[in-house]
C-alpha cells in the first residue's frame, strides 16, 4: 500500500502537471485569478486519479514482487510449501482495497467534481468582466468577434475601444470609441450586460455593393449578450450524472446529455468494471513475475511480459466499448476487460505452479551414486 501511494503520487503528478499547464494558459490568459486556476485544477484532480489508478497497483505489485525475488524471499516461501495460489492471496486483498478506492472515485467523487467543474465553467462563460476587460490585447470572445481595449482607468473607464463583429458576412460591422463603459444588470449575466461607447464611429461594410457606411455617434449601447452568444443551455456530460440515475433512469440521462443510450449504458457499467480492473492489474503484475523464479540476472523479461499483458487488457477495453455504444444490449462486453485481466493473471499463476512442481521434482529426484 505504501508503494501504491508512491506510484499513484508520481503518476498523478505527471498527468496533473500536464493538465495544469493547459488550464493555466486558458484561464490566466483570459484574465482569471490564480485562485480560479487552483480551484479548477483541484476539481480536475478526481478524474486524473481515476485515469491513473489502475496503473498504480500494477506498478506496486511488480516492484514488490521483484524485490522479493531479488532478495530470495519468494524462494524461501515457496520452499516452505507456499504455492503461487497461496502467495497471491494478499495480492488479491490489496487489489480489493484499491478496487474499493476506485469505486468511491468513479461513483461519487468524479461525478460530483466534474459537475461542479462544469458549473464553474458556465459561470466563467457568463463573466464578461474576466473575458473582456483585458487591456492591450486583441481578444476573440466568440467566433467572428474581435475586441480591443488600449487602457482601463482606475474608475472603470475603457479608453480607445475597438470592436469588430464579422459574424454576418453580408454586413460586417466595426465600432471604435474614445471612451466606453461596461454596465451590467443585477443578475450579472452576459445577457444583461451592455457596452456603452462614447464619441465613436460605427462602420458597416455591405458585401453586395462593396459600400462602406459610417455613422458618428455621441453615445452608443451594444448588447454584450449578442456579442457572447447569449445564455446557452448548459452542457451536461454523461460523466457528470450519478450512477443511480444511469441505472434507474437511463432515458432521462439521454435527454439531459444528448448522448446515445449506448453511451449511457457504457458509462454506467464502466464505473463498476474499473474496480475489478484494478484487482486484475495487481494480479497480473504479481503472477507474471512469479513465473520467473529466482535468477541473478533479475526478472526483467517477466516485467516486460507483464507490461505487454496489461496493454492487452487495455486493448480489450477499447475493443469492447465501441459495440456497446452502438448496441446497449451488448453491455456484458464491458466486463470482458476485467475478465480478460483475471484470466491472464490466473493463467500466469497456473504457469508458475507448473514451473514450481517441475523444479521440486528435479530437486527430489534420487541421486545416482557411481559404484
Amino acid at each position: 500500500m505504501m508503494l501504491f501511494g508512491f506510484f499513484s503520487l508520481v503518476l498523478i503528478s505527471i498527468y496533473w502537471i500536464n493538465l495544469s499547464v493547459r488550464l493555466f494558459d486558458a484561464l490566466i490568459g483570459d484574465g482569471q485569478s490564480a485562485l480560479v486556476f487552483l480551484e479548477f485544477t483541484a476539481l480536475s484532480l478526481p478524474n486524473v486519479i481515476r485515469i491513473v489508478l489502475p496503473m498504480s497497483p500494477f506498478a506496486a505489485a511488480v516492484y514488490v514482487t521483484n524485490r522479493l525475488s531479488s532478495e530470495s524471499e519468494l524462494v524461501v516461501m515457496q520452499a516452505t510449501g507456499f504455492s503461487p495460489w497461496r502467495l497471491a492471496r494478499p495480492v488479491l486483498w490489496f487489489g480489493l482495497i484499491v478496487g474499493v478506492i476506485m469505486s468511491i472515485m468513479t461513483h461519487f467523487l468524479v461525478p460530483a467534481s466534474m459537475a461542479q467543474l462544469q458549473v464553474r465553467q458556465d459561470d466563467l462563460q457568463r463573466n464578461v468582466t474576466a473575458r473582456l476587460l483585458t487591456e492591450g490585447t486583441f481578444l476573440h470572445p466568440a467566433a467572428g468577434i474581435t475586441f480591443y481595449i488600449r487602457e482601463i482607468e482606475a474608475d472603470g473607464t475603457l479608453k480607445d475601444v475597438f470592436l469588430s463583429d464579422r459574424r454576418d458576412p453580408e454586413a460586417a460591422q466595426t465600432f471604435t470609441a474614445a471612451r466606453a463603459y461596461l454596465v451590467a444588470d443585477r443578475d450579472q449575466t452576459a445577457g444583461g450586460a451592455k457596452l456603452v461607447m462614447l464619441e465613436g464611429l460605427a462602420q458597416t461594410l455591405s458585401s453586395d455593393s462593396q459600400r462602406l457606411f459610417t455613422t458618428h455617434f455621441e453615445d452608443f449601447t451594444y448588447d454584450v449578450g449578442r456579442l457572447l452568444g447569449g445564455d446557452a443551455l448548459p452542457f451536461i456530460h454523461v460523466r457528470y450524472l450519478s450512477t443511480w440515475m444511469l441505472f434507474t433512469n437511463p432515458q432521462e440521462a439521454v435527454e439531459l446529455t444528448g448522448a446515445s443510450m449506448g453511451q449511457v449504458v457504457e458509462e454506467a457499467h464502466f464505473r463498476i468494471s474499473q474496480a475489478f480492473v484494478c484487482m486484475a492489474a495487481a494480479l497480473i503484475g504479481f503472477a507474471t513475475l512469479l513465473t520467473g523464479g529466482f535468477s541473478r540476472f533479475g526478472v526483467w523479461r517477466q516485467i516486460v511480459l507483464a507490461i505487454v499483458l496489461l496493454l492487452v487488457v487495455k486493448a480489450v477495453e477499447g475493443l469492447a466499448s465501441e459495440p456497446v455504444r452502438d448496441d446497449p444490449a451488448l453491455w456484458p462486453l464491458i466486463y470482458s476487460t476485467p475478465l480478460a485481466g483475471f484470466a491472464l493473471g490466473f493463467g500466469m499463476l497456473w504457469v508458475a505452479t507448473r514451473s514450481n512442481e517441475k523444479w521440486f521434482r528435479r530437486r527430489r529426484a534420487p541421486v545416482q551414486v557411481a559404484p
